[in-house]
Formats: structure tokens, C-alpha cells, sequence
């Protein structure tokens, strides 16, 4: 491994997996891991069968196929693409709205990660702004985060006032001669913090994005498929009145297997179609890959997975808001379903970000076999994101040892508060 290897796996490589189950994992030295944290696939509620497997009988060639009839069971309106990995679907959906509108720049909100391709990097100030800096065609609007952003729990209307970032912006743009040609967001920002964005924001901030002459792209990469429980999709948690123009997806289609999809309009799919460039991957469509998708679709319906979703991770919330209270620590809980984040203060007042006590806890975690990550501007908020499989005997023991180890933290401080009074 390299010197770029990412912060959380160069911090400690002492462990090395070997096999897994549910949300457990082995390591060589047979010690089991609970892995509430960073994947972003879904997985097997019952880990006691095998993952079922598509019929043998059904001809490879009509996985494709049957991989879109599902999607059209969703949503007759919606044209489907297939690649392999998401990044490759957030690139596809650039194209396709710079193509559709015929024009060049985007608007996103701060600290987004919308993949690795070079294109989607200059769109990801997550990104762009350890390396080369924000491209002139790119136009950021703050998070709308209601905890630590401009507009918090307390503002009258932070949906109508986070849009007003974004209209504010579009018209500065203009201004310059800028046409916008997407706003990408995803729906449920994680890289920024397990972010649950305010009710009614995407349709106002929509509204000003199409009157600029852009689409609205909804990234449901990390929390599609059911994740948040309520709905199938995250940006359905903003009202059933809303609808993206483009929706991407994940690895989460495969288990963590390698697919990806782009959902439009036909209008937008027929404006690409028509320059004669087709979109092409040698591994878009494979039918190993359509057939994986499949058997996960299979999975999450029949083991009902999104009803699943949703009652463990209300469990999940109630437990963490509990710790709240006893810990001062932690300044927030918030979450839907299984996304859910932690967000860890040194003081209430001012929410300054407890980032050395974060990456200090999620050590005393590992050690403990519990994989977490941290993220957030100030890399201060554990980020919950389990396997669909997670469920509330994992929750109990996860927070269990998050108390422990918080109440051993806690007595530390003190113990060094008491010594300096003394001295």
C-alpha cells in the first residue's frame, strides 16, 4: 500500500480480515469484529442460508433486461444506463446534463464527495480543496446542515433559507455569464457529516436550479435502496411531491459487488442519445452483474429489508440519544434508518468539533473490534452506516461500548482538571 492509502486505513493496519458474516467479521486470529460503520453495500438478513441466486434457467442475455423491468416497475418515466462502479454513474449524469441543457457549470454544496474521476473531483470540494482548488465552472452553496451550518434547529425555515443560498448563487453566476447546466447533491450528504438536509429544501433549491436552466441529480449512492427505512430512496424523505431529473446509484445495486446505474427522464436520455456518441463500458450491463443486482433486489424485498431498516435504526437513534444526554460530548444524534451520525463538541455554546476525542474513540473502538470512521468538515461525527443486516443486539453492543469507553474518557479529563487545579 502506497503513502495515499486513506487516513483510516493507514491509522492502523494491525488488523486483517479473513472471512465475515452479518455484520461480523473474522480476523485470522479468530477474534470476531462488529461492523456498524463505513460500507456502503447492503447485506444478507440471515446469514444462516446462502444468498439466493437467480434461476439457472433464465438465459444470461435477459439480465439486463430484467435488471430494467425492475427499475420500470418503479417508474415507468425513467430510463436506465448501467456501469460499474458509481463514480462512473455520477460522471454519466454530467454528461447528460451538460448535454441536455447546453450548459457547462454546477453547483453542489460544501464538503461533497461525488466520486474519483477527475470530473468528479473538480466537483467535490471534499476534494478540490486539498489539491488543485475550486474550478471557475464550479459554484458551491453551504451544506445545509441545521446543527453547525449558517441556518440551524432554531431558524423559522431552513429549507427556504438554505435555497436562497442556492438561488443566490445561481444568479451570481449568471451574472458572470455562467449558465448552469446540474445541481448535484446527495440526498442524504455523508462525507459532510451524516447531514439530514431540512424538509423542502430539494424542491425550492430545484426550482431555482431549473429556472437557471439545470437539473436537479440526486446521489443516492450511499443511502439508496432502502437504507433510511421510511422510503426506498432518501430523497423521497423530502416529500412524495418531489422528483429528481437524475438519480444515480452504487455498489450498494450489488451487495458491494461492483454496479452502478444512472435513472433519468426520457427527454434527457434522448438528448444524449441524440448526439450520436453512445455511452459505452465493456463491463455496463454484464450479466453477472445484472444478475447480482437482482439477487440483492430478491434479498431486500422478500427479507423486507427497508422495514427492517427503519425499526432498528429508530432503536439505534433511541439508544445513541440516551447516551447523549449522559455524555456531554456529544452534541447531537441524527439519522434515518441506518444512516446515522454522532456528532462529538467540546462545548455546547459554541460546537467547537471534537475531532482528537473522535479519532481518539474510534481507536478505543477498533480496539474493541467495532470499525467506525469519522467525517464532517471537522472530522469530528461518527458515521453509522451498517449493513442492512445490522440489527438491535449489534446496537445494544455497539452503544455499550461506546459508554464505556466515553465514561473512561470523561474520568481522564477530570482526573486532569483536578491535577492542573492543584498545581
Amino acid at each position: 500500500m502506497g503513502p495515499a492509502v486513506g487516513r483510516a486505513q493507514a491509522a492502523d493496519r494491525r488488523r486483517g480480515g479473513a472471512r465475515g458474516k452479518l455484520s461480523l467479521g473474522w480476523e485470522e486470529m479468530k477474534s470476531w469484529w462488529a461492523g456498524p460503520p463505513r460500507g456502503w453495500g447492503q447485506d444478507w438478513e440471515r446469514g444462516q442460508r446462502s444468498p439466493p441466486r437467480p434461476s439457472s434457467r433464465c438465459p444470461a442475455g435477459t439480465f439486463p433486461d430484467a435488471m430494467a423491468s425492475e427499475g420500470h416497475s418503479k417508474e415507468e418515466t425513467l430510463s436506465l444506463r448501467r456501469q460499474l462502479i458509481g463514480s462512473e454513474a455520477n460522471d454519466l449524469a454530467l454528461r447528460l446534463a451538460r448535454q441536455y441543457t447546453g450548459h457547462q457549470d454546477v453547483v453542489v454544496v460544501d464538503h461533497a464527495y461525488h466520486g474519483h474521476l477527475s470530473s468528479l473531483i473538480a466537483i467535490s470540494p471534499y476534494k478540490f480543496r486539498s489539491l488543485e482548488g475550486q474550478p471557475e465552472w464550479v459554484h458551491v452553496v453551504p451544506l445545509p446542515d441545521t446543527f453547525r451550518g449558517p441556518y440551524r434547529e432554531d431558524h423559522p425555515d431552513p429549507a427556504s433559507a438554505y435555497a436562497a443560498e442556492v438561488k443566490r448563487v445561481t444568479d451570481s453566476a449568471q451574472e458572470k455569464g455562467r449558465k448552469i447546466a446540474a445541481f448535484f447533491i446527495e440526498s442524504l450528504p455523508s462525507v459532510g457529516g451524516q447531514i439530514i438536509p431540512p424538509v423542502g429544501y430539494f424542491q425550492k433549491a430545484a426550482q431555482h436550479i431549473r429556472r437557471a436552466g439545470g437539473v436537479f441529480v440526486a446521489d443516492e449512492i450511499q443511502v439508496g435502496f432502502g437504507r433510511v427505512g421510511k422510503h426506498f430512496w432518501a430523497f423521497q424523505l423530502q416529500g412524495e411531491d418531489f422528483v429528481p431529473d437524475i438519480v444515480t446509484m452504487g455498489k450498494p445495486i450489488g451487495n458491494g459487488h461492483p454496479i452502478a446505474c444512472v435513472a433519468t427522464t426520457r427527454d434527457i436520455a434522448g438528448a444524449f442519445a441524440g448526439t450520436g456518441v453512445e455511452y459505452f463500458n465493456t463491463f455496463g450491463g454484464s450479466p453477472v452483474s445484472c444478475a447480482v443486482g437482482l439477487a440483492v433486489l430478491d434479498v431486500l424485498e422478500k427479507e423486507q429489508l427497508q422495514a427492517h431498516a427503519a425499526h432498528v435504526g429508530e432503536f439505534f437513534v433511541g439508544l445513541l440519544n440516551q447516551q447523549k444526554a449522559k455524555h456531554p460530548i456529544i452534541g447531537d444524534v441524527r439519522g434515518v434508518g441506518l444512516f446515522i451520525g454522532v456528532d462529538l463538541i467540546k462545548d455546547l455554546t459554541t460546537r467547537m468539533p471534537a475531532t482528537e476525542e473522535a479519532d481518539y474513540l474510534v481507536s478505543r473502538l477498533k480496539d474493541a473490534c467495532i470499525l467506525l470512521s469519522t467525517d464532517g468538515p471537522g472530522r469530528n461525527v461518527l458515521k453509522f452506516k451498517p449493513p442492512m443486516c445490522f440489527n438491535k443486539d449489534n446496537a445494544k453492543l455497539v452503544v455499550n461500548k461506546l459508554d464505556t469507553i466515553l465514561t473512561e474518557m470523561e474520568k481522564t479529563m477530570r482526573s486532569c482538571e483536578t491535577l492542573q487545579h492543584t498545581l
